[in-house]
Parts: structure tokens; C-alpha cells; sequence
């Protein structure tokens, strides 16, 4: 099976559904498809694209098995709303050209966001008369609508690219129940709709204590207890909470909160742990696979923050991360949320009113003086049963070549 991918993120971005899509995608070349991924430059979380491709405005590149078609967007150095629909609106452009310099695929897989890649799957599809998987990574009006971060008239146009694009895809799928259950609530026929859940990464239950030992002796972290955060610093993360309770218990030693990562509220945060005087915080820049896996066993706690209007519109990957890794969750989030639901049904953790640090303090206290070594046990194995590789890619596989030529195996 040929299959073409449009997505704005990919390798070597190791966050969010850069990673999503990049390990789909080598699965599906692994089986023997012929897989090309339409893409731009990296650029995510830092929202800054790396010097080593600086001047370029296509390239094309192969990694393990997976021609990547690479062209230009525009990457604002300061993400606002206005900015990040021109951004969209940019790679949206310039893929659907880069598209169109590839083969024939017999299926294109189309990756939301961005919502309006919905446009490129349409006229696609009609010009190459093949059919599409429209894959919701984030419902993406639904969290600029709860938000309140656009204007009336563009949310009723994304609205309507939404519809549309559900409307014509062969297949609809998602990450979660939740979203996809605003899906059907859309009007999307439940036989039309797919849940291609996240998988775990099997390596993470294997770290070694060597590996959070040289961590912490890399940062000075001694024998703290570390309370951590990582990933992209967005609006929906609501890391606000995260300083307030680090305030709360400024006069504690014994316990540091680690943020690490990147994204468009980073300067504004670091500001205001700044303001606040914080000592018990600490703020590092997005780790390599390596030290990030050193970073994971040194945690003694890992915490998910969402703001409360944020519910089952999105589903941060670090969930997945922490149980994989054996890390007792934290989750400060809208207890209607697939996280909520997610961190309950592991045993591995608790969840706690959004934006309440003095409940997300409580939280820590209490459960830093439990039994983590049992709630990691938890997280290991129910991320090993949910997310397993075998299972989550199989079905994957499985209804694309069902899309692709419906009544057949290919």
C-alpha cells in the first residue's frame, strides 16, 4: 500500500504528534508500505527552527524506511492566535505543493492539526480519486472556542472546515474515547470513526536507577524529592499552577519542582517564578532521549496540568510517558477528562481540581509519604496492557488497509 502523510509535525521533533506520527509511519514502512510523510521543518516545542536548516525551503530526506518531503512554513519567534493561523495557513500551502510532486498514494492519512489540512485532503482526494483517514490529534475549534482564543467569525469557518472534513474523509479517527465521543456528538457515524490510541514505548519500563542517579548528579538535585513537569508550555497546560504551589511551599527544602521542556508560555512562566523568588524550582530546556530517560527515573512524582476548560479536547503524550515509565501521576485537570479517566483506571496516581494549587500541594505531600514503588508498579503495567506496541499499531495498520480498499486485505 502506498500511503501519503500530511502532517505539520515529524522527526526529529520528540514531543507531542511530531513523535505520534513519526513512529506510526516507520511501523507502517517496517510492514513493507510505501510511506511518504509531506511535512515542514521542525520547529516544535521551542517554536524556533534549528540552524542546520536554515535557507532551505524544501527538502526531501529518508529515515528508516520513510521518504520525508519537507517544505517551508512560517514559524513566528512570538506565537499569538493571529500568528498561528498564518503559520497553518502557510505550511497548508506549501504542502499541498509538495504533495503534488509525489506519486499517486492509494491512501492519504491527514493529521490534525492543523484543521485546515482538511482542504488539502479534499482536493487531493478528488484530483487522485482515492480516499482519506482524517486523524484528530486535537479537536482543535473546540479548544480555540472553550478557550476563547478567536474571534466568532473564525471559529464559525473552522467549524465548517471541520464538518466538511469529516464529512468526505472514508475514515475519522482519534486518540481517546472522549474525543471521540465529541466526534460522534458531531454527527459522525459511529462506523465511520477509529480509535488509534497512542502506543507506550516498552524501553521506558526498563530504565535503570543508574540513569536517575547520573541525572541528578548532572543537576545538583541531591536527594530532593522531584516533583516534575515536562513537555510543551502552552496556554492549555495551565503551568501557572505549578508556580503557585511551588509558592505555597517555598519554605520546604526537601522538595524541588522540575519543569522541563519548551513551548510559547516558557518566558512568561520563567517571568514569573522570577517575580515570585522562587528557589524550589527549577526550569530545564527539552532533553535528549537519553537524558530524558534519566529524568524519568529520577522523578519521584510527574505531574499533568491542564486549565479547566480544557477537557476531551486534547490528550497530553506525557500520560502515556509517565505510566510507561513507572512514574506515579499528579493529574490537575477537568475530572471529566480522558486523563482523569486514564490516571482513576491505572491506580497509579490522583487527580485533582485544575488550577487549585493548594489541592495540587496536598496532592504531593500526601502521596510523597505513600507507597510510590507500588503506584509505579501500577503505571507500568497498565501502560503495558492499554498501549501496547503489537496491539495499538496492528489495528492501525489494519483499518488503513481496510480505508484503502474497502471489502480487502491489501
Amino acid at each position: 500500500m502506498r500511503i501519503l502523510i500530511l502532517s505539520i509535525n515529524y522527526w526529529p521533533e520528540e514531543t507531542g504528534i511530531g513523535a505520534f506520527t513519526t513512529y506510526r509511519a516507520e511501523y507502517l514502512a517496517s510492514r513493507g508500505h510505501d510511506v511518504t510523510v509531506c511535512t515542514t521543518f521542525p520547529y516544535y516545542p521551542e517554536w524556533k527552527v534549528p540552524a542546520a536548516y536554515a535557507g532551505k525551503f524544501i527538502l526531501s530526506q529518508s529515515r528508516n524506511g520513510v521518504h520525508i518531503a519537507r517544505s517551508r512554513a512560517y514559524i513566528p519567534a512570538k506565537v499569538t492566535s493571529v500568528k498561528r493561523v498564518i503559520h497553518e495557513a502557510s505550511f497548508i500551502a506549501s504542502s499541498l505543493a509538495r504533495a503534488l510532486q509525489q506519486k499517486r498514494p492509494d491512501l492519504l492519512l491527514v493529521v490534525s492539526p492543523p484543521l485546515g489540512l482538511a482542504v488539502n485532503a479534499f482536493l487531493l482526494s478528488r484530483l487522485w480519486r482515492i480516499p482519506y483517514v482524517f486523524d484528530v490529534e486535537d479537536l482543535q475549534p473546540d479548544a480555540a472556542a472553550e478557550l476563547g482564543m478567536l474571534p466568532r467569525p473564525i471559529l464559525n469557518a473552522m467549524y465548517r472546515v471541520e464538518k466538511m472534513a469529516y464529512r468526505n474523509a472514508r475514515l475519522v479517527s482519534t486518540i481517546t474515547t472522549g474525543m471521540q465521543r465529541r466526534i460522534l456528538e458531531k454527527g459522525v457515524p459511529e462506523e465511520k470513526t477509529a480509535l488509534f490510541e497512542p502506543r507506550s514505548d516498552a524501553s521506558l519500563s526498563t530504565i535503570s536507577p543508574d540513569e536517575g542517579i547520573a541525572f541528578r548528579q548532572k543537576y545538583s538535585l541531591g536527594a530532593r524529592i522531584l516533583i516534575s513537569h515536562s513537555g510543551n508550555m502552552g496556554v492549555k497546560q495551565g503551568l501557572g499552577v505549578i508556580l503557585d504551589t511551588a509558592h505555597l511551599n517555598r519554605d520546604d527544602d526537601s522538595i524541588l519542582f522540575l519543569i522541563v521542556g519548551d513551548g510559547a508560555v516558557r518566558g512568561q512562566i520563567q517571568q514569573r517564578a522570577r517575580e515570585l523568588q522562587l528557589s524550589n524550582i527549577l526550569f530545564l530546556p527539552l532533553l535528549d532521549s537519553t537524558e530524558f530517560r534519566g529524568f524519568l527515573k529520577a522523578s519521584d512524582i510527574c505531574l499533568v496540568t491542564q486549565q479547566k476548560t480544557v477537557s476531551d479536547m486534547v490528550f497530553p503524550s506525557k500520560t502515556v510517558t509517565y505510566l510507561a515509565a513507572g512514574c506515579p501521576v499528579i493529574a490537575s485537570v477537568n475530572r471529566n477528562s480522558e486523563v482523569a479517566r486514564t490516571i482513576e483506571e491505572s491506580g497509579a496516581g490522583v487527580v485533582v481540581e485544575p488550577e487549585d494549587p493548594r489541592a495540587l500541594l496536598s496532592a504531593v505531600l500526601k502521596m510523597k509519604a505513600g507507597e510510590l514503588v507500588e503506584l509505579g508498579c501500577k503505571a507500568r503495567e497498565y501502560a503495558s496492557q492499554r498501549w501496547s506496541s503489537e496491539r495499538v499499531l496492528g489495528f492501525f495498520e489494519t483499518k488503513l488497509e481496510e480505508a484503502a480498499f474497502p471489502g480487502r486485505r491489501a
